[in-house]
């Protein structure tokens, strides 16, 4: 599947995407090989790197490790994906959803302290490291809350407690998951309005498009939106999964989201080191607010997306890297130049 000639590109060194999910990513790496530009698939699962090398093998890294690895026996490469962006980010390369990206998508508590920095509107929350700190953080918050691990990803580990003794039962039976870095939100329970859950996608940091997910019923289990399994790579009940929507009467469609909104979100991406990903927000029916509730520098976009955006997503985020990769390496030799062409 990966590609070496630079296809017409001028790319010298190759365009690397680094993933762990085999199946998630499919619809770029098809746009990739349709460009027949220079590039590689590296698998973050068991990876390793030398820390003297100078990193001179690509072009550009496309990092898309997804924080729900865990799941899937992976956690050892959430933690060194940090280090490795790091690195690679240290010795100069251009990397699309670098080390400050990454350090917020595995944060759901460092996204908070973001919106509030930002001024805009959540659910309320309190940042816990231990079970017996639960019920007195649900209390200040008020019933009904949901308790998440600070490490999250398609939902995972997320639970609702309606009332102080639903939750004091989960305390007492030690049945509460902090997730890998022994973090959890206790957080205010939401009913999005009309069953709806709007998506905005961003490229580059900038606005690309909208889309408003319906949902029957509650769940916070959404899947990327076009890939329908879960973290475990099994199907997921019809009621999560967008793409099934003609068979589970859930409808996806393309939205006009308000200046304001697009506006907001192009703030929040900013500050978190997002380029490319999503930023879910819903309006509460009990008050009427609206809360922006996820910031996903992982999500995919939307299955059939001509028909319900207008547009192919994959083809612009594919230019976008090819033309990021060229500015950097045409960046690159100016340096070199400058510098009497020592490295």
């Amino acid at each position: 599947m990966s590609m070496e000639t630079n296809g017409g590109s001028g790319l010298e060194k190759p365009i690397a995407i680094y993933y762990e999910h085999p199946d998630w990513f499919r619809p770029l790496f098809q746009q990739m090989d349709e460009r027949g530009v220079p590039w590689r698939m590296i698998d973050a699962r068991y990876h390793s790197y030398d820390a003297a090398s100078p990193e001179r093998e690509y072009s550009l890294l496309f990092n898309r490790m997804s924080p729900s690895a865990w799941q899937r026996g992976l956690a050892h490469g959430i933690f060194y994906t940090l280090n490795y962006l790091a690195h690679l980010e240290g010795k100069g390369v251009r990397v699309v959803n670098g080390y400050r990206c990454f350090n917020h998508e595995i944060s759901k508590a460092l996204q908070l302290t973001n919106l509030e920095k930002l001024g805009l509107p959540y659910p309320k929350a309190h940042v816990i490291n231990h079970p017996s700190q639960a019920l007195v953080a649900a209390e200040a918050i008020g019933y009904p809350v949901v308790i998440k691990p600070n490490i999250g990803g398609s939902g995972a580990g997320i639970e609702r407690f309606n009332t102080p003794a639903e939750l004091r039962a989960a305390v007492e039976a030690e049945r509460l998951y902090f997730g890998i870095d022994s973090t959890a939100l206790v957080q205010e329970a939401f009913t999005a309005r009309d069953g709806i859950i709007t998506r905005v996608e961003v490229l580059g940091g900038k606005f690309l498009y909208a889309i408003q997910i319906h949902i029957s019923g509650e769940s916070y289990n959404l899947c990327p939106a076009d890939i329908c399994q879960n973290t475990r790579g099994e199907e997921l009940t019809r009621i999560a999964c967008p793409v099934d929507a003609p068979k589970s009467g859930m409808k996806v469609e393309g939205y006009a989201a308000p200046q304001q909104v697009i506006e907001d979100v192009e703030r929040i991406v900013e500050l978190a080191g997002v380029e490319v990903g999503g930023i879910e927000y819903v309006i509460d029916d009990r008050t009427g607010r609206q809360l922006y509730y996820d910031v996903n520098a992982l999500s995919n976009f939307v299955a059939d997306p001509v028909r319900v955006v207008g547009f192919n997503p994959y083809a612009r985020l594919a230019d976008f890297l090819i033309a990021e990769a060229q500015k950097h390496e045409a960046s690159r030799a100016e340096r070199v130049g400058a510098s009497g062409g020592r490295r």
